[in-house]
Formats: C-alpha cells, structure tokens, sequence
C-alpha cells in the first residue's frame, strides 16, 4: 500500500487506520526488528491479522482448494501464528516483529527484556534453516523456534500458550 502511495499525508493516514484496527484488536502491524528500536520505528509494517476467520471471510476458495494452494496455504499458517502470538503476547513485556537482512528473513522475532527469540513458520515440506541461521549469526544469544515440519507441531504451538513456549 505504502509503494502506491506518494504523499506524506497518506502514509500518515495508513499508519493512524492501522493503530484504530489494532486497539480493536482486528489488525496489527509488527514493525521490523533491530536491536535498537530506533531504526524499526517507522519501517514497513507486517500485517497479521489477529483471526483467520476474517481472512478466510473475504476468500472465495473453499477449504479444500485452499489446502491444497500451497502459497495461500502458507500465507494462512504464518499468519494463524502470528495472530496467536499477537493475542497473546500484547503485554507490555513483550514485543513481536519481524526480520530480513538482505535475502534472509524471519517470520516472527519476539523480544521479552534481554530475551529475544526468533520464530520460522513452516506450512509444506521441511525447508532450510537459512533465515534463523543468519538471524542467531547478527544477533548473538538469540534463541530459535520452527513451527511446522522439523520443529514444534503447528497443533502444538496453537494449543499452547506462546509465553511458555517462549520461555
């Protein structure tokens, strides 16, 4: 949205909608992460969704079609995820963004003090580790978390509060 628009004025206006949808807790926007918070402060935000449902909503493809539209279907895991993470870490103690460094990224990076964690989602077959890798390699002491093949069941970590399994 930010790329199709030119003036201030509007990006301005984006930013103060996606604060409204986030106090009525429909939209988020995790801004990127760095370890100062100076440079994340006015970065493009990722969008999630706080309930799949609404974003279901507005799909025409049924389950099955969906289940089987492999990049749809990974749009819908990272952002199930990220929802959970949102609904359940909006405390004051922690904080959820996301990362890239070139062509590396994380889905998630959760911050909680010192503590910073970086979580992958994973939707299809077991995939490289490459993003967590250079994320632990720039940020010393972090800790990683896969969600999905090759790492914590997707079930599991829906099941589960985030905060426990983050500490």
């Amino acid at each position: 949205m930010l790329g199709q628009l030119q003036d201030a004025g509007n990006t301005t206006t984006l930013a103060h909608y996606l604060r409204l949808l986030a106090t009525a807790f429909l939209v988020s926007g995790p801004e990127r992460f760095s370890a100062g918070h100076a440079r994340s402060r006015g970065s493009t935000p990722k969008l999630v969704v706080w309930s799949n449902a609404l974003v279901s909503a507005v799909n025409l493809q049924r389950f099955h079609a969906a289940r089987h539209d492999s990049t749809w279907w990974g749009r819908l895991v990272e952002n199930a995820v990220g929802a959970h993470l949102v609904n359940h870490l909006h405390s004051v103690s922690y904080e959820v963004s996301w990362w890239r460094e070139g062509r590396h990224e994380v889905d998630f990076v959760v911050r909680s003090g010192r503590r910073v964690t970086a979580v992958e989602v994973k939707s299809g077959r077991q995939a490289a580790r490459a993003g967590l890798e250079a994320f632990v390699t720039a940020h010393r002491g972090a800790r990683t978390l896969l969600i999905g093949p090759g790492g914590m069941p997707l079930s599991e970590f829906l099941a589960a509060d985030p905060a426990e399994v983050l500490s």
